[in-house]
C-alpha cells in the first residue's frame, strides 16, 4: 500500500471503526424507513432477493421506461447490483461476483430511482445528478469491495437469469443473498463517504 495514497477500503476501516452500532443487518425489499436509518459509513449485511444489471441492461430498461413499455422486473423497493459475473464452474451457483464501476450506469440511474429502485451496489463515485436523485427518492448507494469477487460469490445462494439472456454475462439475474457485505457510500441525506472519509482521515493524522 502506498502510504501517501491510502486505499479507500483502508480509509473506511481506519476512520469508521471508532463509530458504534454501525453493523446493520437488513432485508430486501427495502422500505424508506430502512433507507433513511442508514448512514454513510455503516457496514451493512443484506439478505433477500436482489437483481443484477450492468450498462447494457440499464440501457434497455431505460429505453423501455421512456417508451412506456413494461420492464421485465419490479424495481419498487428493490436493489440492483452492478454485476456481470464470470461463468460458474461445475458445482458453483455463480462465478466471481465483484462489482463493476458504477459511473457506467449514471446516465440511466435517476429514471430507475424514479421508478422505485431503492438501493444500488457497485464501486466508485456517482454523478451529482445521481446523488440528487438518491436524496429525492430516499434511496441509498452501497459499495462492495472490488477485487473480492470470489469471496462475495459465497454469499450468493441462488442465481437465475430473468431477462435479456442474449446479453450473456450482462443478462439480468435474480440473486438470493445472505448477509451480503456492503458499506453505505451515499445515504438518503446525500452524505458521501468518498468525501468525508478522506477528510476525516486527514484530520486524524494532523
Amino acid at each position: 500500500m502506498n502510504k501517501y495514497r491510502p486505499q479507500k477500503e483502508y480509509l473506511w476501516i481506519k476512520v469508521y471503526k471508532r463509530r458504534q452500532n454501525v453493523d446493520r443487518y437488513i432485508k430486501v425489499p427495502l422500505t424508506e424507513d430502512v433507507t433513511q436509518e442508514l448512514q454513510a459509513g455503516d457496514y451493512v449485511y443484506i439478505t433477500g432477493f436482489i437483481y443484477t444489471a450492468r450498462d447494457a441492461a440499464h440501457k434497455r430498461l431505460y429505453e423501455c421506461i421512456e417508451k412506456g413499455e413494461r420492464i421485465p422486473l419490479n424495481l419498487e423497493n428493490n436493489v440492483i447490483y452492478y454485476l456481470g459475473p464470470t461463468p460458474e464452474r461445475t458445482g458453483q451457483i455463480i462465478g466471481s461476483a465483484g462489482p463493476t464501476t458504477s459511473s457506467r450506469m449514471d446516465k440511466y440511474t435517476p429514471l430507475l430511482l424514479e421508478e422505485g429502485l431503492k438501493g444500488m451496489i457497485g464501486k466508485g463515485k456517482r454523478s451529482p445528478e445521481v446523488i440528487s436523485s438518491i436524496i429525492k427518492n430516499k434511496s441509498v448507494y452501497f459499495a462492495a469491495v472490488g477485487g473480492a469477487g470470489a469471496l462475495l460469490s459465497k454469499k450468493i445462494k441462488y442465481s437465475k437469469i430473468v431477462a435479456y439472456e442474449d446479453l450473456g454475462t450482462e443478462a439480468i439475474r435474480e440473486l438470493y443473498v445472505e448477509d451480503f457485505p456492503v458499506i453505505v457510500i451515499i445515504d438518503s441525506q446525500g452524505n458521501n463517504l468518498y468525501e468525508t472519509a478522506v477528510e476525516d482521515y486527514l484530520n486524524t493524522t494532523k
